[in-house]
């Protein structure tokens, strides 16, 4: 399928979900899909089905998860694969600055290829697994947000991950599969905040923790 088709098909699937998508946004988003194919057909990047709902997962729950992150500032994006929701993000929200981590090579290129001919600034990508990030003084209650795509995470887990996050700042978790909401009873610094749907189809959700400024 050609770039300006495919950004047309992006658009009817948008207006379907009723959220705005300009067409310059679909067009780059239509770019990003046409290099994950790209690398895909060489490499297995991401489980990418060339139907509605693969195009659903991939770029229309970012484009609702964007409704509700901050619009400036920075992003860290945990386990960023084929890079949604990252980079679908960043092209939404182009003052938002990303770090996108990804432990696996292969995926890392790819993603710094993505954001290097998608012309996206303000991005960086580190290849390692997010916890030996952990021993970055610099990186800590840096980040306004932090997302994360996973069916399942332990508190354990959600407890390292907010070390990158500012207080006052929030950590947008989408869940698939209409997994009920079990993250009401996060503890300090968290706070559960809301859940919200994404893409109906898919029983999707996205679960906004946010972290306290604790005195």
């Amino acid at each position: 399928m050609g770039k300006r088709n495919l950004a047309t098909r992006l658009l009817k699937r948008a207006e379907r979900a009723r959220v705005a998508l300009k067409l310059e946004a679909a067009e780059q988003l239509a770019a990003y899909v046409g290099m994950l194919q790209g690398w895909n057909a060489r490499m297995n990047l991401t489980a990418l089905a060339d139907n509605d709902s693969g195009l659903d997962r991939l770029i229309i729950e970012p484009l609702i998860v964007a409704r509700h992150l901050p619009k400036t500032g920075s992003l860290i994006d945990i386990g960023s694969g084929g890079g949604s929701p990252a980079l679908p993000l960043k092209i939404l929200l182009p003052e938002l600055s990303l770090r996108m981590v990804e432990s696996k090579t292969r995926k890392g290129a790819f993603l710094r290829d993505a954001a290097r001919q998608l012309g996206l600034r303000n991005v960086e990508v580190e290849v390692c697994r997010y916890e030996e990030l952990l021993s970055r003084p610099e990186l800590h209650e840096t980040h306004n947000a932090l997302t994360v795509r996973a069916v399942r995470l332990e508190r354990k887990a959600l407890r390292n991950l907010q070390a990158f996050v500012r207080p006052g700042g929030l950590l947008g978790l989408l869940r698939g599969g209409g997994v009920s909401d079990a993250l009401r009873d996060v503890q300090p610094p968290l706070v559960w905040e809301a859940t919200y749907p994404l893409v109906e189809s898919l029983r999707s959700q996205l679960v906004v923790v946010r972290k306290l400024e604790l005195a």
